[in-house]
């Protein structure tokens, strides 16, 4: 088993600092504020983390694997809300780490609106923010 570090190679702690430098991040109370003002609170995660946590109701659910597929202005596989490198796209996961490299990868895209939710969705949950569903206790809210 090969534990040094090969050449090159950088933890994810270094990846993710260098990728959230990209990104103005949003605490959850301002991510929300900005959708009511027409940005895509997109939520990335998989449907049975979904299923267990809540959701964020009014978010377009675009698993993490087709993202850049689904907002990519220039690709067949594009979704209508993809109308442009200006649109605001702010990425939800369950604690705000992946959200944080996806919306990194956006701004490699050209969407530089791109960025996420501090503390994803279980920040935004606890902020009372609004929810629907889940199995957690006090998953949901309105």
């Amino acid at each position: 088993m090969v534990t040094a570090r090969p050449p090159g190679a950088r933890a994810i702690d270094e990846i993710l600092a260098e990728k959230r430098a990209l990104l103005r991040r949003l605490p959850p109370a301002e991510a929300y504020a900005r959708s009511q003002d027409g940005a895509l609170i997109v939520d990335i995660r998989p449907a049975a983390q979904r299923a267990a946590e809540g959701e964020v109701p009014g978010a377009l659910v675009i698993e993490r694997n087709v993202l850049e597929w689904r907002f990519d202005p220039a690709g067949e596989a594009r979704l209508p809300q993809a109308t442009g490198y200006d649109v605001e796209v702010i990425v939800i996961c369950s604690e705000g780490y992946t959200s944080s490299l996806a919306a990194a990868s956006l701004h490699e895209l050209g969407l530089t609106r791109s960025t996420d939710v501090i503390g994803g969705f279980q920040a935004w949950r606890a902020a009372g923010l609004p929810t629907t569903g889940g199995t957690t206790p006090g998953a949901e809210t309105a």
